[in-house]
């Protein structure tokens, strides 16, 4: 073979093997498509993450527990202004199935999922009070259905026993708040108080609020701190 022929067939051995590793330059575009799709995928497992992390708080709020901040002295002295509570959902809870954008009235009238059992006397509770929307309240359960309630001279009386009511400051006891007559309970229904007798808008005004009403058990204290402690039920304070 001479000269020219060794060369001319190296030249196409060379373009051969040219044209076999990337034909039309499709390597490069084969790479950029895989890059596409990694980044692609890469946005997609954040995405589906996100999901997956929003619907599991949205579980543990409704079913599991939730902090909610105090505003307000109407629990004086048994929980302060601007407290952190934790506020069980698992032994007794109410989710209502409404938006922070809607008005209060489509608030109301969600639909409302009552889960579990029901709160018992003189435990703390979070609730929620007729046209006031979503907004939560923080009261003590002081009547069950079919109770009878009465405050005389500030003490509390339920079916006709009366109840010294330890975590009371004597100083809220006083004020005209502080007396009404004897008040039946209605089936369905719970009456709520604040412990700061003299300063709460409880049942004593707005009436009994319904079982779908009360939206968790309020069980502990965590922030500030250093007043990080368990919220009893009434009987259980000495």
């Amino acid at each position: 073979m001479s000269e020219i022929e060794k060369k001319t067939e190296a030249a196409a051995e060379t373009a051969a093997e040219a044209v076999t590793e990337d034909p039309a330059g499709k390597g490069k575009k084969n790479k950029k498509e895989k890059v596409k799709r990694s980044v692609g995928m890469e946005i997609l497992s954040w995405v589906l993450t996100l999901l997956v992390a929003v619907a599991a708080a949205l579980v543990i709020r409704s079913v599991i527990f939730e902090p909610v901040r105090v505003d307000g002295h109407s629990m004086d002295d048994t929980l302060a202004d601007r407290e952190i509570m934790l506020v069980s959902k698992f032994d007794y809870s109410t989710t209502w199935f409404s938006f922070p954008w809607q008005s209060d009235e489509a608030k109301e009238n969600a639909p409302r999922l009552t889960l579990f059992g029901n709160p018992q006397r003189f435990d703390v509770v979070i609730c929620r009070y007729p046209n006031r929307g979503d907004t939560n309240f923080v009261k003590r359960v002081v009547g069950l259905p079919g109770d009878t309630v009465e405050l005389r001279e500030g003490y509390l009386y339920v079916n006709g026993e009366k109840y010294d009511e330890p975590y009371i400051n004597d100083e809220y006891r006083t004020g005209y708040l502080n007396s009404f007559a004897p008040y039946e309970v209605p089936e369905g229904k719970y009456f709520v108080m604040g412990d700061h007798r003299n300063n709460s808008n409880d049942s004593r005004s707005i009436g009994p609020i319904e079982r779908s009403m009360i939206i968790g058990h309020v069980r502990q204290v965590v922030f500030p701190f250093n007043q990080w402690r368990g919220v009893p039920n009434g009987l259980d304070v000495k």
